[in-house]
């Protein structure tokens, strides 16, 4: 078997298509995603992820037009806030929050997610990222972001603290005993005296230790620094390496082999791969929706060179369609802007790859789950992660559909266990 979870990225919800009813003005209210929540519920997803960003990009053409126009960044909710309303519409699924440890300090971060994992009785996951834009760090009060490699220290040295912080409680610190009038047992709550590079903190939180001790970390980055921090401390980690089985295999090859390093047990980690399948009543109907999702092709490079322009901070409107790159670096996503320069020599060409990366799966939900189903067993785990629009018709093809496949295939869960999120993860 292997394991199911949602990456979404969290924008406005297509809003042109014939099928999108009024979902692209009412998503504000959060009932879109409280719907969705509980449709992948039903399908027995171990979790959603929430992604975030802390800005509107100008960096495509020195603008915010594409950003806007598109809805790339922005608008969008706080994850944060949006979380406690999926958990409390659901009673399984885990709900995984993105926060940034390069804005947040670690003390307010530990006790939220402390908090959340309380409401949500063990079902709740901090997503840690670094942030990788300048635009969001000035909307904290900074010119720019510190260099990549160094934010990953900081960032590690940030989870120290954070976890040292859910461990300031014992298990057992809350006595309630009527006998002495105690409520907790004051020798089982411990300052931290944290003193590092980058963060200070005296501890200890004022909230009893959560269900999950420390909620479920997970982990996006596939640069070195960012395989090496994931393998340190991530219980799931996203990966976009799917291109080829072999690439994929060597990841999760990679990662595995860093975290033995760390002294850590593979199987502590849950590696999602991301995709995004196409599906039809035949393969041919598949392969022609495929097609149609090109048909708009001037508005997907546009798009495409916008994301990768907000991601990156490189203006890739100063290149001719089909004019050749140069030489691109990036402060930001660097496994990202890798992965684009690989889709293609010219923008038109990297733009069109790009777009498509995700849908390695195109048929009807029997041939896309028999498919899924070969490449999970020859890469070895552990599981996918869906990603596209999260309107009602795309996630019903999803849970409607494919997931019922994969179940009589033995494939997937068709059932929760109860338990936490982290116990879900580990099942199996």
């Amino acid at each position: 078997m292997f394991h199911l979870g949602w990456f979404c990225n969290f924008s406005n919800p297509p809003w042109a298509s014939p099928w999108s009813s009024t979902e692209g003005a009412d998503w504000p209210t959060g009932e879109a995603h409280v719907e969705f929540a509980r449709s992948l519920e039903r399908a027995c997803f171990d979790y959603v992820m929430l992604e975030d960003s802390s800005m509107v990009s100008d960096a495509f053409e020195g603008s915010s037009r594409v950003d806007l126009k598109y809805g790339l960044y922005a608008p969008k909710h706080d994850p944060m806030i949006l979380a406690p309303a999926l958990t409390d519409a659901t009673r399984n699924i885990g709900i995984i929050a993105t926060c940034s440890t390069t804005f947040y300090p670690p003390w307010l971060l530990a006790r939220r997610f402390q908090t959340l994992d309380h409401l949500s009785h063990g079902r709740i996951g901090w997503n840690m990222v670094t942030s990788s834009e300048d635009r969001a760090a000035q909307n904290y009060g900074m010119d720019t972001l510190p260099e990549h490699d160094l934010r990953y220290e900081v960032a590690g040295e940030f989870v120290e603290v954070a976890r040292q912080l859910w461990d300031s409680w014992e298990p057992d610190a809350l006595v309630m005993d009527p006998e002495t009038g105690t409520y907790v047992d004051h020798t089982k709550v411990h300052t931290i005296d944290f003193e590092g590079r980058f963060h200070r903190s005296r501890g200890p939180l004022n909230m009893v230790a959560s269900p999950q001790r420390h909620p479920v970390l997970c982990q996006a980055g596939g640069s070195p620094a960012g395989r090496d921090f994931a393998a340190r401390y991530a219980d799931t980690l996203l990966s976009a390496e799917t291109h080829s089985v072999e690439a994929m295999k060597a990841f999760r090859d990679d990662i595995r082999a860093r975290m033995v390093a760390y002294g850590r047990d593979p199987d502590e980690l849950t590696i999602m791969f991301i995709t995004q399948p196409v599906l039809a009543e035949t393969v041919e109907r598949a392969e022609a929706k495929k097609q149609r999702m090109l048909a708009g092709i001037d508005a997907r490079i546009e798009s495409s060179l916008g994301h990768i322009s907000a991601l990156t901070e490189n203006d890739l409107s100063q290149f001719g369609l089909d004019e050749e790159f140069g030489d691109l670096t990036t402060n930001g996503h660097r496994s990202t802007l890798a992965d684009f320069m690989r889709a293609g020599r010219t923008p038109r060409e990297a733009a069109l790859g790009w777009s498509m990366k995700n849908v390695t799966f195109v048929g009807t939900p029997d041939s896309v789950a028999a498919q899924m189903g070969e490449v999970m067993a020859e890469v070895g785990g552990d599981g996918f992660l869906i990603t596209g629009s999260i309107t009602r018709r795309f996630v019903d093809e999803i849970t409607e559909g494919l997931v019922p496949a994969l179940q009589r295939r033995g494939l997937t869960r068709s059932a929760y266990s109860g338990g936490t999120l982290r116990d879900t993860l580990r099942e199996f």
